[in-house]
């Protein structure tokens, strides 16, 4: 069978490829989808969407623990775990199939099964009916990452867990070890521990949230164990003792090593990128640390061959493999003014209870890259709309630049901060300066008008506190 030929083939279908395709159809190019597992990928299926639908419904089980304080009366209050992972996985699907119909709906080619790279130019594409052979001028890697294993800390999926177990529990586990206090780690500590879990958290750097803002981090530590749980910092796992029903844990803090026992481990310690089996090497890929090497525009090296999102490294965000994913269908399509992704201008996202969010430099960084800052902070205390929502704990903190007035970062940790971090991001887009924001108005009564006073407290003009 001849080869079929387009001018775009990428490999990976999930927040980074799909759209990479779509954006590539949508300029008239000829363009195909490998995807050898779910459409949508990770994200959809296995990561950020799942994940939030469970959140969700430990977040509605921490509200109906509060009714009291609302005037409500609610008895008997209790969770159903087989039916909280049906809801979000049910919200996968439905996310999942959506990807398939845009694929229609783009009239993109869309083949399951596992790619290879054999030439440059040429794709092979080994699926259940056999192998698929095309050609492409240009092509896009898009294949993602998976879950760090350490080894003697490896997931077995009845002690051990990685997030796909975690988002498929065969039990809810009663004493939990979560390694590692990233956004993944984190999350899965929230949703367990909120569900009444024993939960302990350990993390290897000095603080949680360890790429967060040295006082969100703080702030978060407080809040977290406010609700019961563990954290240690700077503190290792250096070995797991597998029994029967339990794991005992050797933990390293301050030099020396404590044991303890648990039911249950999740091990969110990273993600290495899925750079293996492809021909990538034979091709003349440089690969680093599992990691593909681009330009800012996500070129390889290899003439016609790009790598977005994950596999192409930090930060590993799905919003950020889509943004790359659209820079690279509209270089290949010769449009001009296209511009590359600048890791600081891309937010950051935490689900756990309070959330976080964040974009830009924090201010240690913001220090060392030599800026003479203005920083402003606010209290979700003095915000009437946090106090009548009952979420009073909560902060925002924002950095400029003393002599230009640029917003050089925003960190938020609170109720809803993951919806509002978009207005500084946007901000930042707009290159905005302090007199913009201040300018700007806020309506009342919402948690926003936080985002202004703390613009305003960074020069000294705040007003409710």
């Amino acid at each position: 069978m001849a080869a079929q030929s387009f001018d775009v083939v990428v490999i990976g279908a999930g927040p980074g490829g799909y759209v990479a395709a779509i954006r590539a159809a949508q300029l008239g190019l000829s363009t195909a989808i490998i995807e050898r597992e779910n459409m949508g990928g990770i994200c959809l299926n296995w990561g950020c969407i799942p994940t939030k639908a469970m959140l969700r419904s430990s977040e509605v089980f921490h509200l109906m623990h509060r009714a009291k304080e609302f005037g409500l009366k609610a008895d008997g209050i209790d969770y159903d775990l087989p039916a909280v992972v049906k809801r979000s996985r049910g919200v996968a699907k439905q996310l999942s199939s959506g990807v398939s119909h845009l694929m229609k709906k783009n009239k993109i080619t869309t083949i399951m099964g596992e790619a290879t790279i054999p030439a440059k130019g040429k794709v092979s594409v080994k699926t259940d009916k056999g192998n698929e052979e095309l050609t492409a001028k240009n092509i896009i890697l898009a294949t993602g990452a998976r879950a760090r294993e350490l080894p003697g800390l490896e997931a077995d999926g009845d002690l051990v867990w990685t997030y796909r177990h975690a988002l498929t529990p065969p039990r809810m586990p009663k004493k939990l070890l979560v390694i590692g206090s990233g956004a993944i780690g984190i999350e899965f500590a929230s949703f367990y521990n909120t569900l009444g879990c024993d939960t302990t958290v350990v993390e290897v750097m000095d603080r949680v949230l360890p790429v967060e803002d040295a006082e969100i981090s703080a702030f978060a530590k407080k809040s977290f164990t406010k609700q019961g749980m563990k954290i240690m910092e700077k503190a290792m796992v250096k070995q797991l003792d597998r029994g029967k029903g339990t794991v005992t844990a050797h933990i390293e803090v301050g030099g020396k090593v404590q044991t303890e026992e648990f039911d249950t481990v999740i091990s969110a310690v990273g993600i290495v990128g899925n750079v293996e089996n492809l021909g990538l090497e034979a091709l003349g890929v440089k690969i680093d640390r599992t990691h593909v090497v681009t330009d800012a525009f996500c070129r390889t090296g290899v003439e016609g061959l790009y790598a977005i999102g994950d596999i192409a490294g930090a930060p590993w965000l799905a919003h950020k493999a889509s943004h790359e994913g659209v820079m690279v269908a509209e270089l290949i399509a010769g449009k001009n003014n296209v511009h590359p992704v600048k890791p600081e201008s891309i937010p950051g996202c935490t689900y756990c209870h309070p959330q976080v969010a964040s974009v830009g430099y924090s201010e240690a960084k913001a220090k060392e890259l030599g800026y003479d800052i203005k920083v402003g902070r606010f209290p979700f205390i003095g915000n009437g709309k946090a106090i009548a929502l009952g979420e009073a704990e909560g902060m925002i903190k924002t950095v400029f630049d003393a002599k230009t007035g640029e917003l050089l970062g925003a960190h938020m940790i609170g109720a809803e901060v993951t919806e509002m971090i978009q207005g500084y991001v946007v901000g930042r887009q707009l290159e905005t300066t302090e007199e913009d924001l201040m300018h700007a108005v806020f309506p009342h009564p919402t948690i926003s008008e936080a985002m202004h006073e703390s613009v305003l407290d960074a020069y000294d003009r705040v007003i409710h506190i």
